[in-house]
């Protein structure tokens, strides 16, 4: 099964959810790769906070290591390709991720940005899951205004034709009123019932709202 773990704009904790839901799969005695397509803000050897490489510590794999394209400059990838000469060919980057994960059960993919974020100026991130053949889980913060951010992206994968697994809301860096609200007001408003708060934590492996995002995932993978 292949997921693209993906988000209403940069910054929710779409690699947190990633780490979490590895090592969930993981417990469950599942298969997992986890890859992140493309990094920016990546200078030198691959560092120990990079997205990409945090995937790969929680799931155990040896390859990829790190993100499959790492672009220095911390901008839409675009930007960062066209200012470093580094060209990210979107054919050769989704065979690269389809041969990284062939032997897996599950294969997670992170977006970079929100959903519409541009890989290439022709491509981006809902192609990669076309392209794949995968469902989205959507990460967003639980926050003033993630009801808006939530279903235009909800919107954008329906119109794509790209199915949603699910939504996983992470904790703000700071609450507000509406924190712990909005997960019903999202599964109210979409009409989807798979939406769950995980209180974000630096103990990914210590996520129970993660079991239920298993169980969704077991659910669509089972055979029919």
């Amino acid at each position: 099964m292949r997921i693209l773990i993906t988000g209403t704009g940069a910054g929710v904790g779409k690699t947190w959810v990633g780490q979490a839901l590895a090592l969930a799969l993981r417990s469950s005695g599942k298969e997992v790769v986890a890859i992140k397509a493309v990094e920016t803000g990546c200078y030198g050897p691959p560092g120990e906070r990079e997205d990409g490489v945090l995937l790969a510590q929680a799931t155990g794999q040896s390859h990829p290591a790190h993100a499959i394209f790492r672009l220095p400059e911390h901008v839409p990838p675009t930007l960062s390709s066209d200012r470093s000469g580094i060209t990210i060919d979107f054919d050769g980057l989704v065979l690269k991720i389809e041969r990284c994960g062939e032997t897996a059960e599950f294969l997670l993919v992170e977006g970079t940005g929100g959903l519409l974020e541009p890989v290439t100026w022709e491509w981006n991130m809902v192609d990669v899951a076309r392209a794949l053949g995968a469902c989205a889980l959507v990460v967003a913060v639980d926050r003033l205004g993630t009801i808006n951010h939530t279903l235009l992206t909800l919107s954008a994968l329906e119109l794509a034709g790209v199915p949603c697994a699910g939504v996983v809301l992470t904790t703000p860096a700071a609450a507000d009123h509406s924190t712990g609200t909005n997960a019903a007001a999202i599964a109210q408003l979409s009409g989807l019932d798979r939406v769950v708060a995980a209180p974000k934590s630096a103990y990914p492996d210590r996520t129970d709202a993660m079991r239920t995002v298993v169980g969704w995932l077991s659910k669509m993978h089972a055979p029919l």
